[in-house]
């Protein structure tokens, strides 16, 4: 690993972040770390996952803060950011995301307790590997996040065709951009819209250099329709074998403060606590990181 800023002087207890990488048997995922000098040995590593399409740059906003509990990793998953994408001829399914954490987990971290703070689709990943594996997760943190998207069972087929009739179409020629303020404009919009200075801060990590500009480095199989989703009652079955104190992070401003059956998946996960903060879904990257930060921290240090 290495320095990817200035160090810090631990002696000041003010956390470095460096790059890693985990090599598992069929992937390499990549990250940033970052430790603080005095951080007490006897706390559990902090795993931080990512949302769908963004890498671990989401998490400068409030790494450096929880870095001061424990050491901290921010993990780049498959397809995106720094690590490696699956090989051709193979999708991104959401079981496999949460296979890799096992794998990181059980081969780089000796297989015991962490804490797991993930964001949207890394808050699904790690409810997943939460309820899966539950001797191997102290606290759970859900930023945005609230269990896997589901669709009915008559969506199964229609889904289905969907997905492998563009699997077969494939993915059309990556845009290049002038520079990675250009490409920073496009990522503002979409589903989870960004400001102009979170997606600089955020996008950097997904770019890579190419004829004078920057193009995607984040696979565009990420984009594909999946194969197969989740049913709502799969959704809460998974959510209630959950043993670990778990934390739901509700942005004021984010896709779950009114949607419709999210009282049920709360109740269904047994030792849940609700925080709402101010913001969009991207609370923790966006705008004033501190309260998110905070609320984060103060789960994890408390027993």
């Amino acid at each position: 690993m290495h320095d990817i800023a200035t160090s810090p002087d631990l002696r000041e207890n003010k956390p470095v972040v460096r790059e890693a990488e985990w090599p598992l048997q069929h992937i390499t995922l990549a990250g940033l770390s970052w430790s603080a000098g005095d951080v007490s040995s006897s706390n559990p590593p902090i795993i931080m996952l990512h949302g769908w399409l963004d890498n671990s740059l989401t998490f400068t906003g409030i790494a450096p803060e929880l870095a001061k509990l424990s050491s901290l990793h921010a993990i780049d998953m498959a397809g995106h950011g720094h690590s490696g994408h699956r090989p051709p001829g193979q999708s991104y399914l959401l079981m496999d995301y949460v296979a890799d954490i096992a794998e990181l987990i059980e081969e780089h971290f000796n297989g015991g307790k962490v804490d797991i703070v993930g964001h949207s689709l890394g808050g699904i990943v790690g409810a997943l590997y939460a309820s899966a594996f539950p001797e191997s997760v102290r606290r759970l943190v859900m930023i945005d996040s609230l269990g896997a998207l589901s669709r009915p069972v008559s969506d199964t087929v229609p889904q289905l065709r969907k997905s492998i009739k563009k699997r077969m179409a494939g993915s059309g020629k990556s845009a290049v951009y002038p520079d990675i303020a250009a490409a920073a404009k496009v990522r503002e919009g979409g589903l989870s819209p960004l400001s102009h200075e979170a997606a600089l801060a955020l996008i950097p990590r997904n770019l890579k250099a190419e004829n004078d500009g920057f193009s995607w480095r984040t696979d565009p199989r990420l984009r594909h329709p999946s194969q197969l989703m989740m049913t709502e009652e799969q959704v809460v079955a998974s959510l209630s074998a959950i043993e670990a104190p778990s934390l739901f992070v509700r942005a004021q401003g984010g896709l779950f403060i009114s949607r419709a059956g999210m009282d049920d998946r709360a109740d269904a996960v047994p030792h849940l606590q609700i925080v709402d903060v101010p913001g969009g879904h991207h609370c923790h990257l966006d705008g004033d990181t501190r309260p998110v930060a905070d609320v984060v921290r103060n789960f994890l240090e408390n027993e």
